[in-house]
């Protein structure tokens, strides 16, 4: 019922916290399904991977960039996401709440997107199992593989 990569994309966001692999693996779905549209639901939700690499990261204005964007695209997607399996009302209040949190320049937290269908939550939660991480674990902050792969990705 739901691509694969978005499963992927989902096992990474909750499971390994690798925002870097979302936004790979669902890059690489955006461009092959709907590469022209910049507004697309897999743009806004490569965004809000990005935001929270970037927050982690203690990258304040970058995390405030993406997830500005990802605000702003939230309501051109909201059946989109619906459709997603995705409680669009309560992500739109935990993005709000993030923010807050950047512009207070507050620790970072994992989130955990608000899914709504429980075979999807089961999926993903399968697909953790089967990669050997926990659903819902906080990021590990003392991994610096984690926090800087876009630095280890550079130097491959």
């Amino acid at each position: 019922m739901y691509p694969e990569a978005y499963l992927e994309y989902l096992a990474h966001f909750h499971g390994t916290r690798d925002y870097f692999e979302c936004h790979e693996v669902l890059e690489d779905y955006w461009k092959e399904t709907d590469p022209e549209n910049r507004e697309s639901v897999w743009v806004c939700l490569i965004q809000l991977a990005v935001s929270q690499y970037h927050f982690r990261r203690n990258n304040t204005k970058g995390a405030l960039t993406l997830i500005r964007k990802t605000l702003h695209k939230l309501t051109a997607n909201h059946c989109q996401l619906q459709s997603l399996g995705i409680d669009y009302a309560a992500l739109e209040r935990q993005l709000v709440n993030q923010k807050k949190r950047l512009e207070d320049q507050r620790d970072y937290t994992s989130l955990t997107l608000p899914l709504s269908d429980p075979h999807l939550i089961e999926a993903v939660k399968l697909l953790c199992t089967d990669w050997g991480v926990s659903f819902g674990a906080p990021s590990d902050l003392s991994d610096s593989n984690l926090i800087d792969k876009h630095k280890r990705r550079r130097s491959s």
